[in-house]
């Protein structure tokens, strides 16, 4: 079994047709939130989007899905425009799919220190292979 960096490695020689920025291009300082008013109420926010995008860390190749972000407010709410730019930042980053429902949801809930959140992270076929994560925070 390769580590991420040894496939890195292998896959370094080949012509990338797009570019490939590194995890440090995702913007998380962009992430605004506003007071949420019914605090104690265990209302659920769910938000999605069809047209998340990033690329293979390895060939250059855009992998796109649909993300779902659901969660329940404890003080504070995602600023809608804000997480636009967010997602906006992984156009070209390289980051394999299961790292990349994970790293959303430790930016969000770091964010906005939900109750519970998870995100769902659903790819688009490609090369004949499905792939969806999911990935959960509860506050302790």
């Amino acid at each position: 079994m390769a580590t991420i960096e040894e496939l890195r490695e292998r896959y370094e020689g080949l012509e990338l047709r797009a570019r490939v920025d590194t995890e440090a291009a995702i913007d998380a300082a962009c992430l605004m939130v506003f007071d949420y008013e019914y605090a104690g109420r265990d209302a659920e926010v769910v938000i999605d989007t069809d047209e998340f995008t990033a690329v293979c860390p390895w060939t250059g190749l855009p992998d796109q899905g649909t993300l779902r972000i659901s969660y329940v407010p404890a003080n504070s709410c995602i600023e809608l425009k804000s997480l636009k730019f967010y997602l906006l930042s992984y156009r070209n980053v390289g980051i394999v799919q299961e790292h990349a429902a994970n790293r959303i949801l430790d930016d969000l809930a770091a964010c906005c220190r939900p109750v519970r959140m998870s995100v769902f992270l659903d790819y688009n076929v490609r090369g004949g292979l499905h792939t969806a994560v999911t990935a959960g925070y509860e506050a302790s």
